[in-house]
């Protein structure tokens, strides 16, 4: 919500600057006092709103950088329990006098009550602010379990409060942007233990009650952890000089991750939502600010998923290696210093601007499939090389040399591409790799080629064996890219975003999944095995209708046991990634699991956002290579 902060800025400068021209200065000795209970009242705003009054209160929290430009006080010896007249707590606008003190002086402010987009504030200039010797008692922070209404919060609005129960990273990716994140609060009581905040239509069916009721415990749970500032870390080159907060290359705050408070924060509410405010701005991972501490990441690889041959799916990212400065019309996203980092459009380049930022890039990826210990893995948004001049599989080829090159061995394959293929095939498609020790392609591969998938990647269809089995260990994959959510046609049509969860383009992919179960029926006969794969990003979550066609058609959901989930968008867990088996391999599997790193990690790990702030994140491991997480399960197929 902050972008709206240039234009709610101006508006209390306005409002202070009136405000501070009927002032007179005040001293300790000479003013009557009005209790900062009585300024706030019972209500949503102050029943006190233009008079001018004068409060004595210790400084909760100071921000004289950053954006906010002001501090709270607190009554003295307040917070052991809520006062019945109202919060015992209020922020002190004042971009002359916040410089002047600091957390635990006691001052005395005379200034002009108003309420900022619903925070009830004083606005006071320098000469409204004495710091005052005499002592006072220490304001206690309030121990409490955040309850869900804006009512109950108002009670305590703007005071200092130790957050009491279970707190989870829900959301981290406004953290590059705005260095906020959003935590959940306990678990949800509707998917007992979920501790994130579960996509609705993951759980339950688009636009049904269970998954409304969902979506609205999801807003009550949720709540922003701030970093005591209002700067845009994507704007102006001041703002990119500060470090992001919270963030470093060792220190993640991921989502799932549980958080712990470590120290107080204030109760504030911001541009619509309710905030924790640090009692200091927050400047990078190590500031002493930082009022929360954060489960981390492990570096290892996945969960073993057990059996004797596993398949994987991976979202490569715009994986191209014809890079924008290769081409003529590319536009670009670009670093704090102005130089080209990804293609943003002009061109038909998607991933890496040059040579350097794909060599990031490829890091990355790299070093998570080299972990991701799959023998087989689907592979969705790599380059067709072919729409640029060259051999269809040459960005496919390269990255298997490196990562044979990276692994110090031969170990990787790609399977090739069929004789026949699409004349109108995307620039984006659809791929495989495997470990030529563990399995072997059998017959060559097959691309589908259906009007259903006109606005999609086509799927492709390759049949293995392991190595040293005979027929009955032999398996069809089949890689998939349904149609994305997004660009809603808002026509009218069925395609047309209903506003029920499942996102723009339902039918289209509700017509992908049908084309994709006659192909893989197809196939069947033709490679010798009812053991079939569906792999891939479906763009649909769990309790969608394309994965319902799916499961009609008596595929099994082979990773819908897992704890975790492949996707985050707009604070929500949910899987857009999957595995579905036909019956006859949904009783081999051994295990299952979604590998969390890319989705759950900051999009500050990316390798798009190189140099996009003074705190340099970027490092070759495993973390952010994609925005999806990778999807894997275990078999064991035998001879018999």
């Amino acid at each position: 919500m902050k972008n709206r902060a240039t234009i709610a800025l101006a508006t209390a400068t306005l409002a202070a600057s009136m405000a501070l021209g009927a002032m007179a200065p005040a001293t300790a000795a000479n003013t009557q006092l009005t209790s900062i209970e009585k300024i706030q009242g019972t209500g949503t705003a102050s029943e006190m709103v233009g008079q001018q009054v004068t409060v004595r209160a210790v400084v909760t929290g100071a921000y004289a950088e950053g954006g906010i430009r002001g501090f709270y006080v607190q009554t003295a010896g307040s917070g052991s329990e809520v006062s019945p007249e109202g919060s015992s707590g209020i922020f002190v606008y004042s971009p002359s006098g916040v410089a002047e003190v600091a957390v635990g002086d006691h001052v005395q402010v005379t200034g002009t009550v108003s309420e900022y987009y619903g925070l009830t504030q004083l606005s006071a200039s320098a000469s409204g602010i004495e710091v005052l010797t005499e002592p006072a008692d220490a304001v206690k922070a309030l121990a409490i379990e955040i309850p869900s209404s804006d009512r109950e919060r108002e009670r305590f609005e703007s005071m200092l409060i130790d957050p009491q129960g279970q707190w989870t990273v829900a959301d981290n990716y406004s953290l590059n942007q705005y260095g906020e994140m959003t935590l959940a609060q306990g678990t949800s009581s509707i998917l007992p233990g979920e501790r994130t905040l579960r996509q609705a239509t993951d759980a339950f069916a688009p636009g049904s009650t269970q998954a409304q009721a969902l979506e609205a415990e999801n807003q009550e749970r949720a709540l922003l952890l701030d970093d005591g500032a209002t700067l845009n870390f994507l704007g102006s080159n001041a703002n990119k000089s500060v470090p992001l907060p919270y963030l470093s290359v060792d220190h993640h705050v991921s989502v799932g991750a549980a958080a712990t408070f470590t120290g107080p924060v204030i109760m504030d509410y911001r541009y619509d939502l309710w905030r924790m405010q640090p009692q200091g701005q927050v400047v990078g991972a190590e500031d002493a600010d930082i009022p929360a501490a954060f489960a981390q990441a492990s570096d290892a690889g996945p969960e073993a998923v057990g059996g004797n041959v596993s398949v994987g799916s991976f979202n490569v990212l715009n994986y191209f290696t014809t890079t924008g400065d290769q081409l003529s019309g590319c536009s670009y996203y670009t670093d704090r210093e102005g130089q080209p980092v990804t293609v943003r459009s002009g061109c038909d380049a998607r991933g890496a601007a040059n040579d350097q930022s794909l060599q990031r890039q490829q890091a990355k990826i790299v070093s998570a499939l080299n972990k991701f210990d799959a023998d087989v893995v689907v592979l969705e948004e790599i380059e067709n090389s072919a729409r640029f001049g060259l051999d269809r599989d040459d960005a496919l080829a390269t990255l298997v040399d490196a990562l044979n090159q990276a692994a110090g061995k031969q170990q990787w394959k790609y399977v090739p591409r069929p004789v026949s293929v699409p004349a109108d095939e995307d620039v984006i498609r659809t791929a495989m790799i495997y470990k030529n020790a563990a399995v072997k392609p059998i017959d060559e591969s097959v691309i589908l080629d259906d009007a259903a998938f006109d606005n999609a990647r086509d799927p492709l269809a390759q049949a293995f064996q392991r190595v040293g089995g005979n027929s009955k260990t032999r398996f069809l994959a089949v890689a998939n890219h349904f149609k994305s959510k997004g660009s809603d046609p808002k026509d009218g049509s069925a395609n047309a975003d209903k506003g029920d969860g499942a996102g723009a383009w339902n039918a289209a992919r509700v017509d992908q999944a049908k084309a994709l179960v006659q192909f893989a029926q197809g196939l069947k006969k033709q490679r010798n095995t009812n053991k079939v794969l569906l792999a891939g990003d479906l763009n649909s979550y769990s309790a969608e209708e394309p994965i319902r066609v799916l499961e009609k058609a008596g595929y099994v959901n082979l990773a819908a046991g897992v704890d975790t989930r492949s996707y985050l968008f707009g604070a929500r867990t949910g899987s857009l990634d999957h595995i579905f088996g036909s019956t006859e391999v949904a009783g081999r599997v051994t295990g299952q699991t979604i590998w969390n790193i890319n989705a759950t990690e900051s999009v500050a790990y990316e390798y798009s956002r190189f140099n996009y702030n003074v705190a340099q994140l970027f490092a070759p491991d495993q973390f952010r290579s994609s925005d999806h997480d990778p999807v894997l399960v275990g078999l064991q197929l035998n001879k018999k």
